[in-house]
């Protein structure tokens, strides 16, 4: 399909030049031809309608800029050759690359905007960079092959997900007994316009699943995050009359969950409890940097970090009992406190970044220290620490790149060779399903 659409756009950009061998009619009917095609395929082009409009839009965007690269370089030797090599008048050629230059600009913008605005894997890094590149010569080229290269993978990737999940949507493999509650980790919300568990819900939801938020605080002690927790799973259960709800917990949201389960009673409406990442025994390095830092520069934080989190909604957030909460000491007493409730399923989830580079901003800044302190980590959280309950699912995949405390519930919404974060909880839920949850 787009050796064809190259070629034939190739052809119709230079369509003066071929206008030399014909009579006035068929110029004409070039001419018409020529530009039913541009505007059809060049400004307009639908290559696929399986996907979705935002699929539609980025497919549609990397053919159009492979389309332009090629067509560029064949226009550019054409044009040495025809100089050279030709007894062209140079009016002819003047007028071609003319009509060829505008339309290869109108290609490059309509494919480069698609990508920009549909891309999830460009991310903010090689938009910046491409921006920056796209005057420079040399650069620009070797940046455009990055982007048509990020985004022609990221198309493939997507279409096989998409395929993937609607040849299976009769099956309902995540449609369990009991409904799933997600539960948050700290200095974040449930959002609706930003999900904390990025691409993770909404493919659970395709395959059968009927998904729930904690909607807790992003900021707060342990015992007042639980609270929060057991009032939002008991109203979940009278509203819907499910009885019980599965929880998947994040980060501290699973010391939050466990609390709710074992001290506020909770447990009796709760089947299971998956914690991922979750700090089990506490983080060495928040402990040494609460020690370390001074009385007023911890207070000058907390009233920094305070202040923000009142703006996205929290009535009352608490950044240094969050923070007090996550350290060693703090878990080794939640652990004597919060038992496992013999009614209830427990099992974690963990992983490990390989290097700082792995995580974006904090995480690549935090894992060095967290390394020296805990040994290996997500960029936030030892590995060892997040064991809990009768499984410990830890993931790791091969080559140089790790999962990081962010990865793992998919809040950059990055597709990671060899681990497809959507295609983990899809296979983690139907598990429960399997059990009987």
């Amino acid at each position: 399909m787009i050796v064809i659409h190259t070629v034939l756009t190739a052809l119709v950009l230079n369509l003066y030049l071929i206008f030399q061998c014909f009579d006035v009619g068929a110029k004409a009917l070039f001419i018409l031809l020529g530009c039913i095609y541009f505007v059809t395929l060049c400004i307009f082009p639908v290559f696929s309608k399986k996907y979705g409009r935002k699929m539609r839009l980025l497919h549609g965007g990397q053919v159009l800029l492979t389309v332009f690269l090629i067509t560029v370089t064949a226009e550019v030797i054409m044009l040495i050759s025809l100089i050279f090599a030709a007894d062209i008048p140079a009016k002819t050629l003047i007028i071609n690359s003319v009509i060829a230059v505008i339309g290869e600009f109108i290609i490059f913008w309509d494919g480069i905007i698609r990508v920009y605005c549909t891309s999830t894997q460009l991310g903010i890094k090689w938009r910046v960079i491409g921006a920056i590149c796209g005057m420079i010569p040399i650069l620009n080229i070797v940046m455009l092959i990055k982007i048509i290269s990020v985004t022609a993978r990221e198309y493939r990737f997507e279409s096989m997900t998409a395929e993937r999940d609607r040849k299976r949507a009769d099956q309902k493999i995540c449609k369990t007994k009991y409904p799933i509650l997600l539960v948050h980790g700290v200095f974040f919300r449930d959002s609706k316009l930003f999900n904390y568990w990025g691409r993770v819900a909404d493919s659970l939801e395709k395959n059968g699943a009927e998904i729930y938020y904690g909607n807790q605080q992003s900021a707060s002690s342990v015992e007042d995050s639980a609270k929060e927790l057991a009032e939002r799973i008991r109203e979940i259960t009278e509203k819907s009359g499910c009885e019980k709800v599965k929880i998947i917990a994040h980060s501290k949201g699973g010391l939050d969950s466990r609390y709710a389960l074992s001290v506020l009673g909770a447990d009796k409406y709760v089947a299971s409890l998956t914690t991922v990442n979750t700090p089990h025994r506490g983080c060495l390095f928040a402990e040494y940097l609460l020690n370390k830092v001074s009385e007023n520069m911890r207070n000058a934080i907390a009233d920094k970090y305070n202040s923000a989190l009142k703006k996205i909604g929290d009535p009352n957030p608490d950044f240094i009992a969050a923070v007090t909460d996550l350290t060693a000491s703090a878990c080794a007493v939640l652990n004597e406190k919060c038992p496992d409730c013999e009614n209830v399923y427990y099992q974690s989830v963990g992983s490990k970044a390989k290097k700082a580079s792995n995580g974006q901003f904090p995480l690549n800044l935090s894992y060095r220290f967290v390394k020296f302190f805990d040994g290996e980590n997500d960029g936030l959280v030892s590995a060892d620490a997040m064991k809990w309950g009768s499984k410990f699912t830890f993931l790791e995949p091969k080559g140089k790149r790790g999962i990081t405390h962010g990865d793992v519930i998919d809040l950059n919404r990055e597709n990671i060779k060899g681990f497809d974060v959507r295609e983990f909880y899809v296979g983690l839920v139907r598990e429960l399903k399997e059990k009987g949850y």
